[in-house]
Formats: structure tokens, C-alpha cells, sequence
């Protein structure tokens, strides 16, 4: 699904920015690294919006969701 690499690459691009592995992300979110793994898969589409929080706050971003 197109949607979700919109927002899966940004966030994987952050991590690379910061060094940080996909375990280290984990324990910044306070989950697990399959939720990680599932998050940044452009094809899984079962996140919600509060991991995607937690992945915004993890990176020092701030998260806006749009309709449009």
C-alpha cells in the first residue's frame, strides 16, 4: 500500500539519521522489535496511531496526521 511507505520511509530515513538500530528504536518506543519490523514494512498495514506516536516522540518528531 502506497499510504503506508509514505510513512514507513520517513521514519526509517530518521533512524538512519540517528544511528539507530532497529532494537534501539524498540527500546526508545517501549515495545517490541516485531513492532518496529512491522512498522517500517511499506506493506503491513496494521499500525496504529499510538505506535506511530510512540515512533514519533522515540525520534524527537512530531507527528501530524492530515486529511485532505
Amino acid at each position: 500500500m502506497v499510504m503506508k511507505r509514505v510513512i514507513a520511509w520517513p521514519l526509517a530515513e530518521a533512524m538512519k539519521a540517528q544511528q539507530l538500530t532497529k532494537t534501539e528504536m524498540a527500546a526508545r518506543m517501549h515495545t517490541s522489535r516485531a513492532v518496529v519490523n512491522r512498522l517500517l514494512n511499506g506493506e503491513d498495514t496494521s499500525v496504529t496511531l499510538a505506535t506511530l506516536a510512540k515512533a514519533s516522540l522515540a525520534l524527537g518528531r512530531s507527528l501530524k496526521i492530515e486529511l485532505a
